[in-house]
């Protein structure tokens, strides 16, 4: 397997897709017979190792890189920054040929002749940095031992693996990671007092990425999705993460931190039950979600009408199971797109995001209120990824009615 492959039908997140400078290796396939791959992501604890994301007028878009198993770039230089090993800039100098001056030449009908400049010899390296071509590699049984144990001496509390899926059709993409999940996980990292000892629901967890951020503070997370596939990939991802731990933040596992991966599917108005079906609920789990839990989470789950009202229709129903007042958390990406019905760029997907959000701060049953407010995407970067403009946090609390 040379190349990744893309058909008309398949997506790629632009976390994966700008990673530079980096192979992705592929560690297995899944039972649908998809390569799944190895990612590490690096958290930026220290302060002084905190990424720019904006808040003095930084530029989002400075490090839109991911980190892998092959490594990174130069020392000293940020992912996907450095340049080729003669110390050339990105920027391809000036052609000599190009000079202001040069005489314009014509071909025999009057078009524009453009004169290039020979290539030397000597040049074994173009004057800028190319993209590198993906080339997923197959690990054998021994490689992947030695990397994972290089893995484990480097890293004790700074790196988040996780397996991820690349180039899916829409149906998969929850088996990839994408930046609203890393941006929603900046959040909590920079809010953790708000999470800990907590009981936290995701909802659309994908590969597991923001709940296993979560899991670093809270009490108990409740990691959901649906598919048998994309749960246990979830389950893989969390046993991959229990070393993580950072002074300050509390450890998975080791503390008694609880990640529970089980199945909810926003289509159905119960939870699955029946002991036989992988990742569902038992009793216990149920009066838990239902008494102890205060925060849902959704990163990245808004790009079907379809599922937008679906999981907008959970939240209600959820909202009014729960014990406690709760706040959901959600994380949208405004996608731009040029769609033939509107001759014109527009963000359907997000638009409806939006109105839905109007909709359920309007509803008044008298049990609940739902208030909406957009949060200020002005806290650190904790991990690398470019984080656009196009990114936005929105909160609903949804209290009882005094």
């Amino acid at each position: 397997m040379d190349e990744v492959t893309f058909k008309s039908d398949t997506v790629l997140s632009d976390v994966h897709l700008y990673t530079p400078n980096q192979r992705h290796l592929m560690v297995r396939l899944n039972s649908a017979g998809q390569p799944v791959f190895l990612s590490h992501f690096k958290l930026a604890w220290s302060q002084d190792s905190q990424i720019d994301s904006g808040t003095e007028g930084g530029d989002y878009r400075d490090v839109p890189t991911e980190e892998t198993l092959a490594g990174t770039g130069s020392p000293g230089s940020p992912p996907g920054s450095s340049c080729s090993s003669e110390g050339f800039p990105l920027q391809a100098s000036t052609d000599a040929t190009g000079q202001e001056g040069a005489g314009t030449q014509l071909d025999e009908d009057g078009d524009l002749d453009v004169v290039r400049r020979p290539r030397a010899a000597s040049d074994s390296e173009p004057a800028w940095c190319p993209r590198d071509k993906v080339h997923p590699m197959i690990l054998t049984q021994e490689e992947d031992d030695i990397l994972g144990d290089e893995t484990q001496e480097n890293s004790t509390y700074d790196i988040i693996r996780i397996e991820h899926t690349m180039a899916t059709p829409l149906d998969d993409v929850g088996k990839q990671v994408w930046r609203g999940a890393l941006f929603l996980a900046d959040y909590i990292l920079f809010q953790w007092d708000l999470f800990q000892g907590r009981t936290v629901l995701e909802l659309g967890a994908g590969t597991g990425f923001t709940s296993i951020i979560a899991a670093t503070v809270a009490q108990t997370v409740y990691c959901t999705d649906v598919g048998a596939d994309l749960l246990a990939m979830c389950q893989r991802n969390i046993a991959l993460n229990s070393h993580l731990t950072a002074s300050g933040v509390v450890c998975l596992y080791f503390t008694g931190n609880v990640v529970k991966v089980r199945e909810l599917d926003w289509l159905k108005d119960s939870l699955c039950t029946d002991p036989e079906v992988p990742f569902s609920w038992s009793e216990e789990d149920i009066s838990d979600l239902y008494n102890h839990t205060t925060i849902v989470l959704a990163a990245e789950v808004f790009y079907d009408d379809d599922l937008t009202d679906a999981l907008f229709k959970t939240l209600f129903r959820l909202a009014h199971k729960l014990k406690n007042a709760c706040t959901a958390i959600l994380s949208v990406e405004k996608r731009l797109n040029f769609t033939l019905s509107h001759l014109d760029v527009t963000c359907e997907a997000y638009d409806h995001f939006h109105s839905s959000l109007h909709r359920l701060e309007k509803h008044r049953d008298g049990q609940l209120r739902f208030t909406v407010e957009p949060v200020e995407p002005s806290f650190p970067q904790y991990l690398v990824y470019e984080r656009i403009r196009q990114l936005e946090l929105w909160k609903i609390f949804m209290e009882p009615v005094t």
